[in-house]
């Protein structure tokens, strides 16, 4: 008799609980939307990850990191008008504008273009450097300014050696590799200044 009553308690008390806990658990079945801060810091991992792949050339990620950029300096002078804060308005702007900037990322990532970097030396170069600027987008220790600028150096020394290589039947000269290295490390030394300096991107 002792064991069914403590049985019977134990039920008892096991289904008092349960619907406490559901209730702390899933409040109205819903997740809070994503904070402003949140949203970067997850469309900067988008934007890497596409760096990163190479779903995403130097010159998408020039232009979707000059979105990105923009869109902060908007949401400075949003703050700086209201004491540090967004009013429902700013929010909701802002959110417009990164669903904006979340489909560009899609499109861009999911598009023909390619980033295409070769075997040789030239191409691993190119292919490592993509993946510091990666690096650097995801831990947010290049702003979107700073990475729009790297890439578009990228960009310029990606669009030299294909005019290289149109001109010598796709391959490179000693001299053009010479050149290309020169322009590689020069680059290389800037993404390491801009990852070690104090702006951080998020």
């Amino acid at each position: 008799m002792k064991i069914e009553r403590i049985l019977v308690s134990s039920m008892v008390l096991a289904a008092l609980c349960v619907p406490v806990v559901r209730a702390q658990s899933d409040t109205n079945g819903t997740t809070p939307p994503p904070t402003i801060q949140q949203r970067k810091k997850n469309q900067q991992d988008r934007i890497a990850n596409g760096v990163q792949s190479g779903q995403l050339t130097a010159g998408e990620t020039k232009n979707l990191e000059n979105k990105e950029g923009n869109l902060n300096k908007e949401e400075r002078n949003m703050r700086s008008g209201d004491d540090g804060h967004l009013t429902a308005a700013d929010r909701a702007k802002l959110n417009r504008q990164q669903n904006g900037l979340s489909n560009k990322i899609y499109q861009d990532k999911h598009n023909a273009s390619t980033a295409h970097y070769g075997n040789g030396e030239i191409g691993q170069r190119r292919e490592n450097q993509q993946d510091r600027i990666a690096n650097g987008i995801r831990s947010g220790q290049l702003t979107p300014k700073e990475a729009s600028s790297v890439e578009n150096k990228e960009q310029g020394v990606n669009r030299e050696v294909k005019g290289m290589r149109q001109a010598n039947g796709g391959k490179l000269t000693n001299a053009d590799r010479k050149a290309v290295n020169q322009q590689q490390n020069k680059l290389s030394n800037q993404i390491y200044d801009k990852k070690h300096n104090a702006k951080k991107g998020y």
